[in-house]
């Protein structure tokens, strides 16, 4: 079922990037059809809005009312509640640790450099919905937005049949949160990133969903602005070695594999006789899940199950694939951490685990997938903030500094720049 790969094997990296790679053009695939959409929904607005809701999620509520979002959340167990408001604090303390100080700086010659943090005044926060939905997901994109202050947060939900999920309604109002839409796929995302009649046009959509979701948040992009990483379908890689308990990996890896037929889960281990139990327990587990086929499919499609018979080369390894999530079961995790530079979270040890980190821990569980962990970050404050640089120079400073700055626009070949900055200059 899922597939087993070994370091021995001459051609083992070449199959390793082939199966990146295949996965990696179905995540990036459907990019004609999801213009197309955006075309249509910039084009015809909420009548197009509305086409696609009812093609997709069989839903004709766009915008819920306040009533229907009240009674909704009345009908949440207060268990849920607790769990929620648990996780809210927590979220949000850790968030709160960073905030960015203002700086402002004055030279010998009295001119005065700052550079000032301002929070982006209109975000849209996409959660994953329809047949599942997310609150953990809600508070993991609006608390950084939140504690960064920004001042107009919509929220983007799709639902199936017009069916509220009162947990998710629960999280946003925690938030805050005054406009909700009853949207999703690539016909949600131009909504936000265009307007509607419905439906006010916001700055930047932030948030994790499938690969639809993704390819239309690149396509508005430049229009708005979004995450400076791929948000898509989850990723895992587990590193075990022969202390690790096999049935505690096997689910690990089948929680992100129930995510999405997308999702990847990898184990890799120097340990033959771990991956074989690793692979009977996942075979024995799956049966116990609501969202089997799911998972089934991720890990038939994606699923790589690897041997690797150094440290060095595990770590090798792991840069390579960037993970979105990493999990170091082994004994001796702090070896490897200095080595790793490529990651969206790594869990330190058998008991940080992913799906820990997803809830409540405090850290962000929207994190770069799809290699995108080579160059970007998980969702922090710092994703809400624009900056701007303040300049105001001293009479002394322009004739002190402005002759060296004219010779090197001349060299450029920019006169322009250079006789706007002599014009000032006192003659001597």
């Amino acid at each position: 079922m899922v597939k087993i790969l070994s370091s021995k094997n001459k051609n083992f990296i070449h199959e390793l990037n082939r199966l990146i790679s295949r996965r990696k053009k179905k995540v990036q695939s459907g990019s004609v059809s999801v213009t197309n959409i955006i075309k249509d929904v910039k084009k015809n607005g909420d009548k197009a809005l509305l086409k696609y809701e009812k093609k997709f999620n069989k839903n004709s509520i766009l915008v819920p009312t306040s009533k229907q979002i009240s009674k909704s959340i009345k009908s949440l167990d207060k268990k849920v509640k607790q769990a929620i408001d648990i996780a809210y604090d927590r979220i949000y303390k850790f968030h709160s640790l960073q905030k960015f100080k203002n700086i402002s700086y004055i030279d010998k010659f009295k001119n005065k450099l700052e550079y000032r943090y301002l929070p982006i005044d209109s975000v849209a926060i996409y959660v994953p919905g329809s047949t599942a939905s997310y609150p953990s997901s809600v508070l993991m994109n609006a608390i950084p937005a939140i504690v960064a202050g920004v001042k107009r947060l919509i929220m983007i939900n799709p639902c199936y049949k017009g069916k509220l999920n009162s947990a998710v309604l629960y999280a946003a109002k925690k938030c805050k949160i005054k406009e909700v839409y009853s949207i999703g796929g690539p016909s949600a995302i131009a909504a936000a990133a265009y307007g509607t009649k419905k439906i006010k046009s916001v700055n930047k959509i932030v948030g994790p969903g499938n690969a639809y979701v993704a390819a239309a948040k690149k396509e508005v992009f430049g229009d708005v602005g979004i995450e400076g990483m791929t948000a898509g379908p989850s990723e895992i890689t587990i590193v075990c070695d022969k202390y690790s308990n096999p049935i505690w990996v096997a689910s690990d890896l089948i929680g992100q594999a129930e995510h999405d037929p997308l999702a990847q889960c990898i184990l890799i281990s120097k340990d033959k006789k771990l991956i074989s139990k690793v692979k009977l327990e996942i075979i024995k587990q799956l049966k116990e899940i609501p969202r089997k086929y799911i998972a089934k499919k991720s890990l038939m499609n994606n699923g790589i199950l690897m041997y690797v018979n150094s440290d060095k080369r595990i770590i090798e390894i792991i840069n390579t694939i960037a993970p979105e999530h990493l999990e170091l079961n082994v004994k001796n995790y702090k070896s490897f951490v200095p080595k790793i530079n490529n990651a969206g979270s790594i869990c330190l040890g058998k008991y940080a685990i992913m799906a820990m980190t997803d809830y409540n821990v405090g850290s962000n569980h929207v994190l770069p997938t799809n290699g995108s962990a080579k160059y970007s970050s998980g969702i922090s404050v710092n994703e809400f903030y624009k900056r701007i640089s303040y300049v105001n120079l001293s009479k002394k400073g322009i004739e002190s500094l402005g002759p060296s700055v004219i010779t090197l626009a001349n060299y450029e070949g920019l006169a322009g720049h250079a006789y706007s900055i002599k014009k000032r200059i006192r003659r001597k």
